[in-house]
């Protein structure tokens, strides 16, 4: 397991806070309280753990298949509908999307191998990630790939905790699956917009690991 690059700072920041704040209860509190020190050692050491943990990159045997797209995101799969397209795309697709709890990995991976036709950073609004409107109000960033001749499109949806939203790519870019796409600090939801042919392989409520997991066959 390696720790994923966005999450450096946010890491050191946190260890300076966890010492500046056990040494102050170490000389402040702990000689008339020793019990609530040791709560507030043992409390700001859980926090720190957790945050390390989100950024965690687990070692993990990807999936290469041609024919498949494979999970963008670590997480449970929450819609399987029929949809109107709203961006880039004119008509109906298949959208299938995965909620992230602040517990999943958050790294994001290429679905497909391919080209990278669109990549586009929408503001918005920091509706609660499963919230239906999530996916055309909230903070996001669209990434359309075409493979084989075939196209998909990726939302990297911001949350109600979720601020930040990272993605590495542009448009024109050749890409491969499975490679990092980007990172969403903090809960939030990937959308992935299929066409109306594909074949999908998940079903509501089950989890699914990013760069591993197929979610179609095309």
């Amino acid at each position: 397991m390696t720790i994923h690059k966005e999450g450096y700072s946010s890491i050191a920041w946190a260890v300076i806070l966890f010492g500046v704040i056990n040494i102050l209860s170490f000389y402040f509190i702990s000689y008339w309280s020793p019990a609530l020190s040791w709560v507030i050692f043992v409390g700001t050491l859980v926090l720190l753990i957790f945050l390390i943990s989100f950024f965690r990159i687990p070692k993990r045997q990807l999936t290469a298949q041609e024919n498949a797209v494979v999970a963008p995101a670590d997480g449970k799969v929450v819609t399987i509908e029929e949809v109107e397209a709203d961006e880039y795309f004119s008509g109906r697709r298949i959208q299938v999307s995965i909620f992230m709890s602040p517990l999943n990995v958050h790294a994001n991976r290429n679905p497909v191998s391919g080209e990278v036709l669109y990549s586009e950073y929408h503001k918005g609004k920091y509706l609660v990630a499963w919230h239906p409107k999530s996916s055309t109000q909230n903070e996001r960033h669209t990434v359309v790939y075409r493979s084989n001749g075939k196209e998909l499109l990726i939302k990297q949806i911001a949350g109600a905790v979720a601020k930040r939203i990272v993605n590495y790519l542009q448009s024109g870019q050749q890409v491969k699956q499975g490679e990092e796409m980007g990172f969403i600090k903090f809960g939030s939801r990937v959308d992935v917009l299929l066409p109306l042919n594909a074949k999908i392989q998940v079903k509501i409520n089950e989890n699914v690991q990013g760069g591993v997991t197929v979610i179609a066959l095309w």
